[in-house]
């Protein structure tokens, strides 16, 4: 059943796989200030990506223990595994996230997962979760392929020009995310949504299906606004939007 919720998006995932973010990623030329952008805001992801998993894990303890502590398990990974490599980078950039911000990319795609973990069914909660899985191995394979390829055609092409050098990190995250290990994590948790769905009504799927491909769409989204080192609106910046309306109000009866 997860098969056909991926198929659905399908047309999606084809244009994310050559996201410029992506690409640029594998050849070396994406600038490190938006990979470091990326990164953090990853981190901020991640946190609460967690705490839905952990929150799901909840909800399945009278439903499959098995289950509920396989889910749990999944959380510990995002926390330690990938956070981990997350803070590995944070110390060699000599950067801390501690105070970092949610863009606005960010805080939807979360708002989002958060919203539909809890206040619908399980089922629909472990569909909305199942892109971050799913997609980011697929890409992870693309990415790895690509630089397979480019990688052979710089060894090929001797005295000739090459493409730029990839910074260390970037190859630790391609394979993190190409590797086996992830991989078999991502057929976990697609078994478990196959199986939830199995006794699943067909509106419950409808909905499985929706969430999944809005998840799709903001997994996109995150990497735009990486590519595009999206803020928010410059005339927020330490300020009250409230108290900025109202000097927005004041100044047209100044002008009047």
């Amino acid at each position: 059943m997860a098969q056909s919720f991926w198929n659905a998006a399908a047309p999606l995932i084809t244009i994310t796989e050559n996201h410029p973010f992506l690409v640029s990623m594998v050849d070396g030329s994406l600038p490190l200030d938006n990979f470091r952008y990326y990164v953090i805001q990853d981190a901020l992801y991640l946190t609460d990506f967690a705490d839905c998993l952990n929150q799901l894990g909840e909800k399945m303890k009278n439903v499959d223990e098995k289950v509920s502590k396989r889910l749990h398990e999944f959380a510990t990974g995002a926390e330690e595994a990938e956070k981990d490599l997350h803070r590995s980078f944070f110390k060699q950039w000599d950067i801390d996230a501690t105070n970092a911000k949610a863009m606005p990319n960010t805080l939807l795609y979360t708002s989002y997962m958060i919203r539909i973990v809890a206040t619908r069914p399980i089922e629909e909660g472990l569909a909305v979760l199942l892109p971050c899985f799913w997609v980011y191995m697929h890409v992870g394979k693309c990415m790895l392929a690509l630089r397979d390829k480019l990688d052979n055609k710089d060894n090929s092409n001797d005295g000739e020009t090459k493409q730029q050098q990839r910074p260390p990190q970037f190859d630790a995250w391609i394979d993190m995310y190409g590797g086996e290990e992830f991989e078999r994590e991502v057929k976990d948790y697609i078994a478990i949504v196959d199986n939830a769905a199995k006794g699943a009504s067909a509106s419950t799927l409808s909905k499985m299906e929706e969430h999944f491909i809005m998840s799709c769409k903001l997994e996109h989204m995150f990497w735009d606004q990486a590519q595009d080192l999206m803020g928010w609106p410059a005339v927020f910046d330490g300020k009250d939007p409230v108290d900025n309306d109202k000097k927005i109000e004041e100044d047209k009866s100044e002008a009047n």
